[in-house]
């Protein structure tokens, strides 16, 4: 006796390994092909199995069904991938066992000639039926089949089919998986496109403008971004430098930044002066964009006049420019603050003077700047460009970049969830 139970007990422990070895194997899948395929290989080691079909009934209605995957085959097909080429049929053993939605085992099997799943079960004299369920429906079936009578034991029927229907969701979720992977690359691809078409409408380059030395930074916390900026040559040397920071984030602003910028450019003449500029694009916004969107955009527009050093400037409730003068005072170019753009169509602009004056430091900027955060939560905030702008003199590519590293330090690894902007402008 003690020798037939250790056998037994042997036996229990192999089938055991067998099935942790199994779990193990599954877990590593990625791709749901190779998947079943290594179940099958280990499902057969534990039964005596000679034949194998799997059936679905997945997207059709009865009595339909299609044989998804067999060991009689000899071209292993991908039903994922490719189930044009997968058998059809409306009727027959399969059929009836797919729809009853139960297990089953037939002993001694018997199939008519003329069944779609004679040439399946050819040679077989038992079989077992075990479905999986999907969203309370037996969607799919394992039947597996045996030239011995006997094969297939009730008692482990329905451990076999909690095993069964487990690795079948487990496989659906890897072919979810795989289409979710795919429509994300598909999306990605998409919001690359847009993103490259996004940049195209930003100044190829920094324009020289005499007596002013300028540095940009423009970063994106996604693929496409709502950050706006650009410059306009206008008639006696002057200079237009418009910064603007659609609402939102993501795709949606990016659009609503290229319309910003169409409208922009299709101001009747030169875009002068800077309210009427201003008062010309919130108009079109309002009447025919932000509304439905519920959206709106904070913008800054200056004139620089290279000859006399003054910027003529208006703001549609962006934040006000800081400047540092050459004895380290530092204060907002706040003279004027009217509504953003895309909120009241009648909204008046009005303009301010801002006289400067040679090593007078000025940065235009976006939220994304100063709303930067650590990982308590804590801003980065004007506290922290002041604290940088005091630190820092030289030519505004060197501040632009002491900028820029004082916010990344401060996030440490935190990433940007706001666009960022930077326009540093030196006087000279």
């Amino acid at each position: 006796m003690a020798d037939v139970a250790s056998r037994t007990d042997m036996t229990t422990n192999e089938r055991l390994r067998l099935i942790i070895d199994m779990m193990r194997e599954m877990s590593k899948q990625t791709d749901p092909q190779v998947m079943v395929r290594a179940y099958g290989a280990r499902v057969r080691q534990l039964l005596s199995v000679d034949r194998f079909v799997s059936l679905s009934r997945r997207g059709l209605v009865a009595p339909h069904y299609r044989i998804t995957r067999s060991d009689f085959w000899k071209e292993d097909i991908n039903p994922w991938k490719e189930p044009h080429r997968l058998p059809a049929f409306d009727r027959g053993l399969f059929g009836e066992l797919l729809y009853a939605e139960e297990p089953k085992i037939i002993a001694p099997l018997a199939v008519p000639d003329d069944d779609p799943a004679a040439e399946y079960l050819a040679g077989m004299k038992s079989l077992m039926a075990v479905p999986h369920f999907d969203r309370g429906a037996a969607l799919n079936m394992v039947i597996s089949a045996s030239r011995a009578a006997d094969a297939f034991d009730p008692e482990r029927l329905p451990e076999l089919v909690w095993l069964s229907t487990l690795f079948g969701r487990a496989t659906h979720n890897l072919v979810l998986n795989e289409q979710l992977q795919a429509a994300y690359a598909a999306v990605d691809h998409e919001l690359a496109i847009v993103a490259d078409i996004q940049r195209s409408l930003l100044p190829v380059a920094v324009p020289h403008i005499p007596t002013l030395d300028l540095a940009i930074h423009y970063q994106t916390s996604r693929r496409a971004g709502g950050d706006y900026y650009d410059f306009f040559p206008l008639p006696s040397g002057q200079w237009g430098i418009l910064l603007a920071d659609v609402s939102g984030h993501g795709t949606p602003a990016a659009v609503m930044m290229a319309i910003t910028h169409s409208i922009a450019h299709a101001y009747p003449g030169p875009p002068t002066p800077p309210c009427e500029m201003l008062s010309f694009v919130n108009r079109r916004l309002a009447s025919l964009y932000t509304p439905q969107f519920d959206t709106f955009i904070t913008a800054f527009y200056g004139i620089y006049d290279p000859a006399t050093r003054t910027l003529r400037y208006a703001c549609a409730g962006h934040n006000p420019p800081r400047l540092k003068r050459p004895d380290g005072s530092i204060l907002a170019l706040d003279g004027v603050r009217n509504l953003p753009l895309g909120i009241a169509m009648d909204e008046v602009y009005e303009e301010a003077i801002q006289t400067l004056a040679p090593g007078d430091v000025m940065v235009l900027y976006t939220d994304g700047v100063t709303e930067a955060h650590n990982m308590a939560g804590d801003l980065f905030g004007l506290d922290g460009l002041d604290r940088v702008l005091r630190a820092t003199n030289g030519r505004a590519a060197g501040v632009r970049d002491a900028l820029l590293e004082q916010v990344e330090g401060f996030a440490a690894g935190q990433p940007a969830d706001d666009d960022r902007t930077l326009l540093v402008a030196g006087v000279a």
